[in-house]
């Protein structure tokens, strides 16, 4: 092969390509993503130093009043060790990997993709991008169904810049605002927002920010100093519906 040609392949032209073949695109959040790695040779004969899925997702950042969105990596996982493809040559490499139980669930503006990139010495390094539909995992399910049962609908998800006191292991929480429309807490509450703190097999930690709704002098005085929310941190284990709904109830009636 020409040398030109193995200039053109350092720029990425006739170089490898790449692209994740997924099983499927809809993963229920900790259960496994599966697909195989489709790496088409280019020209020339070319290493890979490394193939990379890069598990990514944005959030709502704020600086100096202006809010923006930021990418973060959930995880980055190395699928091979070197090689060399030949020219026109195709491999495929199976993968498997296990989605994290901090992943945001695709409700609302929250998004979450699987980058897969070649690490080319030399060359531009070829990437390809893949949407997937993450799930909520069976007690989520029943936690939203049971604030339905409330008289609550979800309004708005989104992930946002964590506030130091929440960070964990990434730089952003997932928010679920939900307002009340029916049931007991309608003209109660102004609204309720739920982050899913901890997912284990034991059930699900929540945090409850309740935000009351301002009655009388005193209360729209407490609503104009933010002293109108709590914020309350909730185990719910793993239960029926109506027991869930039951415990929520109770801790969301204490504080509103």
């Amino acid at each position: 092969m020409s040398f030109f040609n193995k200039i053109l392949s350092s720029v990425g032209i006739g170089a490898a390509k790449v692209d994740a073949r997924l099983a499927s695109d809809r993963i229920a959040l900790m259960d496994e993503v599966k697909g195989i790695i489709h790496v088409q040779g280019g020209n020339v004969e070319q290493q890979i130093d490394e193939i990379y899925l890069s598990l990514q997702t944005s959030y709502l950042k704020e600086t100096d009043d202006k809010k923006y969105y930021q990418n973060a990596t959930i995880t980055k996982i190395k699928i091979n060790e070197p090689f060399v493809i030949m020219a026109n040559e195709v491999k495929e490499i199976p993968f498997a990997f296990q989605l994290p139980s901090d992943t945001p669930i695709t409700l609302g503006s929250s998004k979450v993709w699987l980058e897969t990139g070649l690490d080319i010495k030399g060359a531009v390094d070829p990437s390809d991008k893949d949407r997937i539909e993450v799930l909520p995992p069976a007690i989520v399910q029943t936690v939203f169904a049971a604030l339905r049962d409330l008289g609550f609908n979800l309004r708005k998800a989104e992930n946002e810049a964590a506030p130091y006191h929440l960070r964990k292991r990434l730089p952003f929480i997932q928010e679920f605002e939900f307002y009340p429309t029916a049931g007991p807490f309608r003209g109660k509450l102004d609204e309720l927002e739920v982050v899913i703190s901890n997912i284990s097999p034991q059930g699900v930690e929540l945090l409850l920010e309740i935000d009351r709704r301002a009655r009388g002098l005193g209360g729209f005085l407490s609503e104009a100093l933010e002293m109108d929310e709590s914020l309350v941190k909730v185990m719910i284990p793993n239960a029926d519906q109506q027991a869930i709904r039951r415990t929520l109830e109770d801790v969301i009636q204490r504080y509103s």
